[in-house]
Order: structure tokens, then sequence, then C-alpha cells
């Protein structure tokens, strides 16, 4: 028989409290043990895989119980990595955790069974890698991989998305939070262009009567770049009816570029002003 598992911080026999008895019912005063450190919830892991490794047989009801326990106090842990603890197929824990989900505290991410952390929506990391790749265009892949938990070649595709003017968010992952079992609906908001156009030069209107704008050079070439995007509707149906078919690629390219650098602009100039506020 294996030896017995006991916690050395409380001294309790995690597992061999059976072997224990049978040792002193033959009048041994020793036992082989192995000792480990940990906290009550992990022992009750370490008890679990126990006897699903050796022990007397756990009832699936038992199982299922252990599995909701250890869902409510480990949340970030994969289902997979539960269900070799529990005995019970990864499935069958995720449809536990399903039906337990409002009962505990949820997590972003989960724990597999190579104790790598990995979010659990895949939509999540490309975004993440997206937003810090926004404010810290030069950092290198391997940063930001390190910083938003996924590997470089996420972030790879998140650039090259982004670079292009696209989410860097796969179409495929849009839709679906992966892990949860449900259907994140993404409503598509169509563009009310006449309105946004309007919003758009009363803001510039705005921007050019302030004198730290109009009376700087900078300033100045700011307001004319700005000015150049107040176009209405028609003046983009316009644009884009006249855009020849060989030219076509090269235009989107060169738009898109434009566009992610506007918002790149536009996230370091608000990082800087939450950054003067804050201090």
């Amino acid at each position: 028989m294996p030896p017995i598992l006991v916690n050395r911080r409380t001294m309790r026999v995690i597992d061999g409290t059976h072997r224990v008895l049978a040792a002193v019912l033959r009048g041994q005063h020793t036992i082989p043990a192995r000792f480990v450190e940990c906290d009550d919830e992990q022992a009750f892991v370490f008890a679990v895989e126990a006897n699903i490794a050796h022990g007397l047989p756990l009832s699936r009801q038992d199982r299922t119980a252990a599995v909701r326990r250890i869902i409510a106090t480990h949340p970030q842990w994969s289902d997979r990595a539960i269900a070799a603890f529990t005995g019970l197929a990864h499935k069958t824990v995720g449809a536990i955790r399903r039906r337990s989900s409002g009962e505990g505290p949820q997590s972003h991410t989960r724990r597999g069974r190579d104790g790598r952390l990995r979010p659990v929506d895949g939509a999540h990391r490309h975004r993440e890698a997206g937003r810090l790749l926004a404010v810290r265009p030069d950092a290198s892949l391997r940063e930001v991989a390190a910083e938003a938990g996924v590997c470089a070649s996420t972030v790879r595709d998140a650039r090259d998305r982004l670079r292009r003017g696209e989410d860097p968010v796969l179409p495929t992952q849009r839709g679906a939070s992966r892990g949860t079992g449900r259907t994140a609906a993404v409503a598509a908001t169509p563009l009310n262009r006449p309105a946004d156009h309007g919003h758009h030069v009363a803001l510039l209107r705005t921007l050019r009567g302030d004198p730290s704008l109009r009376l700087s050079e900078s300033g100045r070439t700011l307001l004319h770049l700005l000015r150049v995007c107040t176009v209405d509707e028609a003046g983009w149906d316009r644009l884009r009816d006249n855009v020849p078919a060989h030219c076509a690629d090269l235009v989107v390219r060169a738009a898109r570029e434009c566009g992610q650098a506007w918002q790149e602009f536009a996230v370091e100039v608000e990082r800087r002003a939450n950054r003067r506020r804050s201090g």
C-alpha cells in the first residue's frame, strides 16, 4: 500500500485513515507517510484524487459533489484539470460548472493540468493583445504576450490584423464566449452618417476656437487633419464610387492604416490626459 498522506500544517491524515487504524490494531508504532503543506481546500482535492486512485470507490454523487466544491474554491482550474482529480469526464465537469455558474466566483482564465493560465474566451485573448499593442506599439511580441498571458503567435496575429485596420478579435470568436455554454449576441449598430457628420463638425468648430490649437503650428496641423474627415454621406459615396478598380486594394490598405494611426493617436492622447488628471 502507498504511504499515508499527511498535511504537515495540521498533522491531519488526508489519505490513509483506514491504514492507520489497521496499523494500530496490529500493534505498529510507525507507518510510512508522505507530508505535504497545504490549506484545507487543497487537502480536500488531494483526498479526492487519492480515493479515485486507490481508495474506496466514490459514488458518482460523491464525485459530482466534489466537482462542485472544487469549482467553488478553484474557479480558475480548467475542466480537464478538475476531471483529472475527480475521475469524471471533462465534459461532465463543464456541464456541472455551467449549472453552478451563478453560485460561485467566476474567472476569465483557467489553469490547465500543465499549470499554465489560459483565458476562457478566445476573443478576450486577442482583444487584450490588441489593447496592449495600441498602448505600447514599440513593445516586443514576447513582452505583450507575457503581459496578456498569450503566446507570441497570438500577439503577431492581433498586430497584423490591426495593421490591416481590422478587429484584433477573429470573426469566429466575436459571438461566442468559450467555456460558458452561452452565446453572446453581438448587435451590429449601423452608423448614422448624417448625425455623425454633424457631431464631428461641431467638435471641430469647438476645437478651432481654442487658441492653444489655432495659434500653434502643431495645433493647426492637427486641425487640418481633423478637418479632412468632415465629409458628409454624399461625399463618402462620391469617394467610394470613384475609386479606380486597379487602385482599390491600395486604397483599402491606406485607409485602414490611416484608421489604425488615428486609433493609436487617440489611445495615447487619452492615456496622457488621464495621467495628468491623476497626477
